[in-house]
Formats: structure tokens, C-alpha cells, sequence
């Protein structure tokens, strides 16, 4: 009988055994064919968002900084900056992770996902070590000039050493997919727009111009018919005009007085206060550059983005396309005016109005739910530093010019040998080394010795000096990395100096109005918004930089990220993932 127990337990123990192993393996079979299934959906699922978004619009804002979406939003209408938050996702928190913050390095780095360490462009203009002169980012002797006769035309972006996501884009699409840069300035049209555009168009308003939109033969030969009808219509002119509020001046209680001297007035009227007649002022304010000074400068350009998306069929086909737009004028305004004027709220509101007009021009062009806009800024701006004094908050003028001088006259007086420092700009100093070493001299103890003066100046705060190899030696505080980034090895200075909270370099231009440049939040904390086809609803405190979205982007497109990328995609604003 025990024996008959025992082979029956066995048997059942057998069984049992058996049974569970079927299970096991139904279980685990059945598992990997859901996760096969499972990830064939999601892989199908990130598949169509990539194809099926039919146009990126990135938007820069220049000079925008963030609380203007916060101290202008009872006035704002619900469809342009409004409607972007209220359907889009906004990141609260976005800020610059390098210095300098100006114009060229800012649309580099937005839409490369690098910084100047790696893309190369350090400054607006910057000293060129082998030529041993200033250059301008863009300047391309190479090229020559498209819809005018002049040198205004000859631009491109060979200066930028790394792709945008523009550029994978093309790459991705084998050329098919279209990419166009627009913005008043050249360099807020050209780089943003990338190496293998089909076009970058600027408009010719400095020194006099002639109020066209041109480019250059690094991307065609001749201006496209439509740009030409363009120039050839009455649509730029009709800007000179009145420039009053857009609503009654007494409602703009978000801005300080209208009439102060903190403001820089237009030639030819004595109060910067409104209204103001353009077309009366233009022949003393360089012709069409009033208009790119005032906020109809934004408009002219919604109008021509506007006129590029319907003639050149942007978002009308299988392949991903691109548009940049760049709205130059919040800067020339914010320079004049300052932040704390009724011009730059009456500036925004207008904008407001054209953004407005833009993306219902994109509704009805492209569709609904087939594009996907961004929105941010190339850098923000601190008030303006005399009403900064007038408020008891520590800020003052630092005259380069001055220290330039003063540090040569030293190091001739004790070396024999004249201008050894060549050039100040961007806040770094660059050295002659040809005379250093032609006369001896060690490099390094020089530049040692420069940073011992410059640190006994006031307002300046810190100085850095470089290796022997160029290289940033700073520490790992947060400062530091900001400059270490900002910092290219090949073409920056030999010293970095780094001025007082609320100090600028005293120069004409900014004894009113503002200027920016520095690591400090009123020119790092920018808008970063994104609308449209991907992206989820919502908004975050969460810090966020410049750099994340070119990778985000690309994310988006199922493309590879632009060759110098460093920032990371931000997977929490976008719904395919």
C-alpha cells in the first residue's frame, strides 16, 4: 500500500511538473508575441508621427526675454503666444548654458543643439587669429551677392562648423525636404537656416539699403520670381507709416512712463515718447532701418515668411520641410528702448498680432495638425543700467576701451613693445604672439600678468586665463561652465573677464536702451514653446537648455541629431513617446 501511495505521488508530482511547464511556456510564448506585437505598434506609431509632420516652423524671438510672456498676458489675444501655451507645451524654465549671449552664437546653438566650443561661432564678430582682423559671422568673400549690386548680399554660414537639424533633415530626405531661413537680420536667416538650404533671405536695410529681400549665390543665382514681385510691390513701403499703441497708452500699466531718459529717441524727434511718424523720420534714421526699429519690421517679415510658405509649397508634400523665421525688430527695439518701455509692450502686443496671422496662415496653407512650431529666443536683456541706478540696484559703465589702453601702455613700458593686446570683444582679450614670440617673451607670464591688472579693476568680477594651448582651465562651478562652453579653442581670447552684475561695456549705443551678453539670468531665462503635430499639452518648472532642441526635434522627425549636438531631447513635451 505504501508503495502504491509513493508511485502515485510521484506520478501526480510528474504530472504536476509537467503541466506547469506548458503553462510556462504558453505564458512566455504568448508574452514575447504581445511584446513583438507591442513594440511593432510603437515602432509603426513613431513611424507616422516622423512622416506625417509635414513642416517644422522654428521661431526665434529676438531679445525676448521670459516674463514677457507673463507681464503682457491680460493684453495678449488667444491666438498667437496664447494659443501656442494653451495647446502646446511651455518650458518655464529655459535658459542659455553658454556665453556669450548675442544674436549669431544664440540661433547657432538653437538649431545645432551645440554650443560655440563646438559650432564655432563665438560672437557676432570675433578676432580672427590668422587674419589678424575682426570678421563677421556670416561675411563670405566667396560669394556674391543676389538682388543687389552692393556687399550687403554676401553671406553664408561656412563660418559654422557643425550641422542643424535642418541640415539632417535634407540629409535624411535625400535633399527632397525643403529648408528656408527668413528674418530681417542676415545672420538671423543664415544660420539657423544651415549648410544645405535652398534658400536664406534677408532684408537690405543697414547703411541705407535698399529695402529688398536678398541672398546670396551660395544659394542660388537669382532671387525666385516671387521674391522679386515681393520687392517689387508696395508692401515694404506701406510700413512707413504712424507708429502709435496698438490700444490706449494709459492701459499700458505693465511698462514705466512714457516719456523718461532711459530711452534713446529716433533722430529727428526730441522725446522718445509716441506716437511716431516713421515716414517722416526715415530719411534720418537710415530709411527702411526705421522700419526694422520699429515693430512693423515683425510684420514685413510674417508677410514674407507668409508669401515663402505658399510659393515655395512648404508642408505640401511627403517630405519633412523647414522654416525659419527670425523676428529681428523686438531687438533693434530693445536696444533703443529697454525693457521696461511702453514701445517694447506695444512691440510685443503687435507681435502677438503677427503670430497670430502666421499660424493661421499655416492652418490654412498646410493644415491643421500637419505642422509643429517652436518658439524661443536667441538670448534676453537686463533693464536698462542707469534706470537700474535709479532703483538703488548695483549697476555701472566698464570702459574696455580705457583698460585696453592702459594695459598696452603698461606692457609697452616694460617690455618696449607696443599693442601687444590686438583686440577686446566679447568680453575676452586676444594677445599678439607673433610679437611674443618674435621678442622672447614667455605667452603664458604675460597673459598671467594681464590677469592679475584686469582683476584689480572695478567692476570686474572674475578673469580666466587660458593654457598655453588655448584651452579654458576654469573649475567645474556653474559660471565656468557656461564659459567653458562658449569658449572655442582655435578662435576665442587668450583672457576671459567677466564684469559686476547690471555692467555693460560703456559705448554710445547703450548709455540708453539695453545690450546682453552675459551668464546671468536676464540674458539666459528665454521662452521655449512648442505647438502643433507631436506634441503633448502642457508645461514644466523643470530646467530646460537651449541646446535640447535641435535634439528634440530631431527626435521628433526620426532623424539624426546634428553632428555637434550636446543637448538631450526633451521626451516629456513630445506624444509619440
Amino acid at each position: 500500500m505504501l508503495k502504491a501511495v509513493f508511485l502515485n505521488s510521484k506520478n501526480k508530482s510528474v504530472i504536476m511538473k509537467q503541466f506547469i511547464s506548458i503553462v510556462l511556456l504558453t505564458l512566455f510564448t504568448i508574452s514575447c508575441q504581445s511584446q513583438k506585437k507591442a513594440a511593432t505598434v510603437s515602432s509603426d506609431k513613431v513611424t507616422t508621427e516622423s512622416i506625417s509632420t509635414k513642416l517644422i516652423v522654428g521661431i526665434v524671438v529676438d531679445q525676448m526675454r521670459y516674463d514677457y510672456l507673463t507681464r503682457f498676458d491680460s493684453k495678449y489675444g488667444e491666438g498667437g503666444f496664447k494659443r501656442m501655451i494653451n495647446e502646446g507645451f511651455n518650458c518655464k524654465n529655459n535658459h542659455f548654458n553658454f556665453v556669450p549671449t548675442k544674436t549669431a552664437p544664440g540661433h547657432a546653438s538653437i538649431f545645432t543643439g551645440t554650443t560655440p566650443k563646438y559650432h564655432g561661432v563665438i560672437g557676432n564678430d570675433w578676432y580672427d587669429k590668422k587674419l589678424k582682423r575682426k570678421v563677421y559671422c556670416v561675411d563670405d568673400d566667396a560669394v556674391q551677392s543676389v538682388g543687389i549690386s552692393g556687399d550687403a548680399g554676401k553671406e553664408s554660414p561656412h563660418r559654422m562648423l557643425t550641422t542643424t537639424f535642418g541640415d539632417e533633415n535634407r540629409l535624411f530626405t535625400q535633399m527632397r525636404g525643403k529648408t528656408i531661413g527668413i528674418a530681417l537680420k542676415d545672420r538671423g536667416s543664415v544660420l539657423p537656416a544651415g549648410h544645405t538650404a535652398n534658400a536664406a533671405y534677408w532684408f537690405d536695410f543697414e547703411n541705407n539699403g535698399t529695402g529688398n529681400w536678398i541672398t546670396s549665390t551660395f544659394y542660388m543665382n537669382e532671387l525666385p520670381q516671387w521674391v522679386k514681385d515681393f520687392n517689387a510691390s508696395n508692401i515694404t513701403e506701406s510700413y512707413f507709416k504712424e507708429w502709435n499703441t496698438l490700444y490706449d497708452i494709459n492701459t499700458y500699466t505693465e511698462s514705466g512712463s512714457d516719456m523718461n531718459t532711459f530711452e534713446g529717441p529716433f533722430r529727428g524727434k526730441e522725446t522718445p515718447t509716441f506716437p511716431y511718424d516713421l515716414f517722416k523720420l526715415k530719411d534720418q534714421n537710415g530709411g527702411y532701418a526705421i522700419i526694422a526699429e520699429s515693430p512693423f519690421g515683425n510684420s514685413l517679415t510674417s508677410d514674407f515668411a507668409i508669401a515663402a510658405i505658399e510659393n515655395e509649397q512648404l508642408g505640401q508634400d511627403d517630405y519633412t520641410d523647414v522654416l525659419t523665421v527670425s523676428y529681428s525688430s523686438t531687438d533693434k527695439v530693445g536696444h533703443k528702448f529697454g525693457p521696461n518701455s511702453k514701445e517694447v509692450e506695444d512691440t510685443y502686443l503687435r507681435l502677438d498680432k503677427d503670430l497670430e496671422r502666421l499660424l493661421n496662415a499655416l492652418d490654412e496653407k498646410v493644415g491643421m495638425g500637419n505642422y509643429t512650431v517652436f518658439l524661443t529666443s536667441d538670448h534676453a536683456a537686463p533693464d536698462v543700467l542707469n534706470y537700474m541706478k535709479s532703483v538703488r540696484i548695483p549697476s555701472g559703465f566698464f570702459n574696455e576701451t580705457s583698460m585696453q589702453n592702459e594695459l598696452n601702455d603698461y606692457l609697452k613700458s616694460k617690455y618696449g613693445i607696443p599693442n601687444i593686446i590686438v583686440s577686446k570683444i566679447n568680453n575676452q582679450l586676444f594677445l599678439d604672439h607673433q610679437k611674443i614670440n618674435d621678442n622672447g617673451l614667455d605667452l603664458q607670464a604675460i597673459k598671467d600678468e594681464l590677469g592679475y591688472k584686469l582683476l584689480n579693476y572695478d567692476l570686474i568680477d572674475k578673469v580666466y586665463v587660458t593654457n598655453k594651448f588655448n584651452q579654458f582651465d576654469g573649475s567645474s562651478g556653474y559660471l565656468e561652465q557656461l564659459l567653458d562652453k562658449g569658449h572655442n579653442q582655435k578662435r576665442s581670447g587668450d583672457i576671459l573677464f567677466v564684469f559686476d552684475p547690471y555692467v555693460l561695456n560703456e559705448a554710445s549705443w547703450n548709455l540708453t536702451g539695453t545690450d546682453h551678453g552675459t551668464a546671468l539670468n536676464y540674458d539666459t531665462h528665454v521662452p521655449l514653446l512648442f505647438f502643433g503635430k507631436g506634441i503633448k499639452h502642457g508645461q514644466t518648472l523643470q530646467r530646460t537648455e537651449i541646446t535640447d532642441i535641435a535634439p528634440t526635434i530631431s527626435s521628433l522627425l526620426g532623424i539624426s541629431f546634428p553632428n555637434g549636438a550636446i543637448g538631450h531631447p526633451l521626451e516629456f513635451v513630445l506624444s509619440s513617446f
